[in-house]
Parts: C-alpha cells; structure tokens; sequence
C-alpha cells in the first residue's frame, strides 16, 4: 500500500512538472513574433496612460486593506460560531459571553481605529 502511494505521488509531481513545462515550451516556439513599438508599449484599456504606473500610492489604501482583512477574519469565526449555535447553546450562558466578549473586542478596535482617523479621507 505504501509502494503504491509512493509511485502515485511521484507520477503526479513528474506529470505536475511536465504539463506547464511543455505547455510553456511549445507557446514560445508556436506563434510568430514581430514586436513592434506599438505592440511594446504599456496598454491600459485601450487608452493612452496619463501618469506613471510606479507612482507612489498614499498610505491609507494599505491601511484600509489591512484594516478590511483584519475585521473581514471575525466573519471567519462568526459564521461557523452562529451554524452551531443551538448545539452550543446547550452548554449554556458561557458560549454567548465569550462572543460577546469577542464583538466586544472587535467594537473597541473598530473605535480605536475611528477615533485615530484611519478611515477619513481628504
């Protein structure tokens, strides 16, 4: 059985590796190549760019990224917390106090966060 699932996983890393190397070999040797100017130049939807695609973004786009995925993760343990909920229930008021004790922490850093004006725009 161990033999067996040895040469299983070899087959499918060799056929892994195989596959997008032939996949990669064969469009580079297919279509013909004749770079023009126009075909090098940067393409943005069909319209000619206005500005440097390297400019300097202001920090809050990152903020507010890192700020979206850090409250988008109680959605992560909220939903499954809320399917299970009746069978929890069971156990009695302890499972609803640590939620609330979890939202609780949630609605302080999202006041935090507020007060400190991460989410303001100028």
């Amino acid at each position: 059985m161990n033999e067996q699932l040895w040469s299983s996983a070899l087959v499918t890393a060799f056929l892994a590796v195989l596959v997008p190397a032939l996949v990669l070999l064969l469009s580079g040797r297919g279509g013909p190549k004749r770079p023009t100017a126009t075909k090098l130049d940067v393409y943005e939807c069909g319209i000619t760019p206005e500005v440097d695609a390297r400019r300097r973004f202001s920090a809050k786009f990152y903020l507010v990224a890192i700020l979206f995925v850090l409250f988008d993760i109680e959605v992560a343990f909220l939903i499954p917390w809320s399917v299970v909920f009746r069978d929890l229930a069971a156990s009695g008021v302890a499972v609803l106090g640590q939620m609330a004790l979890f939202l609780g922490v949630l609605v302080v850093g999202l006041v935090y966060v507020v007060r400190k004006g991460a989410l303001t725009w100028e």
